[in-house]
């Protein structure tokens, strides 16, 4: 079976059904991205890492890597398939250096450990074809209700209003607000205030 690799765009937010959020996973090498259904506490998992949002005590998916590390195993690759009933899901694949074994796992729980570890991620033809949209389109066909997304362009204007409501605090709030969304564990928050404050380290 040819794979073919895939990189991660970033998360978008589903402003109709509320709390659901999808990753956009893009081809190397290519233009087909494929859009896949997470929940909050996945896309916080994603995003924290993207941000580099250093929190107090480990999430589950640090931890797990913390756990590899600890007895010796990698992650190699994950593997993006879709199931009969339209699912995206992953097979993980483990390494200690002799011996290799594949587990089962959420897509989101995969991708969330890639982005950790570096291991890269794949996925089929049969799987781009069938999920696959080009960004030139103005939205994705739905495949299935899995895989649906609301337009970027509305992700972009809901960051923007938001973007706005954090520039108008203090460097010494952002901090204070930061630590704060740490402490109640609201990473997405704490990310986009760590962006605010790194745009305008930039700036000086």
């Amino acid at each position: 079976m040819e794979k073919h690799k895939l990189e991660l765009v970033g998360i978008t937010y589903n402003q109709i059904e509320s709390g659901v959020y999808a990753v956009i996973l893009r081809e190397v090498g290519g233009e087909r991205r494929i859009p896949i259904i997470i929940g909050y506490p996945e896309a916080q998992a994603i995003e924290c890492k993207l941000q580099d949002v250093v929190t107090p005590r480990p999430l589950t998916h640090d931890m797990i890597v913390n756990l590899m590390t600890a007895f010796g195993m990698s992650l190699r690759e994950v593997n993006i398939h879709r199931l009969p009933n339209g699912v995206f899901a992953a097979d993980l694949l483990f390494s200690n250096g002799t011996d290799t074994r594949i587990v089962d796992a959420r897509s989101s729980d995969g991708i969330a450990l890639a982005i950790r570890t570096g291991a890269p991620i794949y996925t089929s033809e049969e799987v781009l074809n069938e999920a696959g949209f080009l960004p030139e389109e103005t939205r994705p066909k739905p495949r299935s209700s899995h895989s649906t997304d609301r337009p970027l362009d509305k992700k972009l204007s809901r960051n923007k209003a938001e973007g706005n409501e954090l520039s108008r605090l203090s460097e010494s709030q952002l901090n204070e607000e930061m630590q704060k969304a740490a402490e109640n564990e609201d990473y997405e928050k704490a990310a986009k205030i760590k962006a605010e404050l790194e745009r305008r380290q930039k700036e000086i």
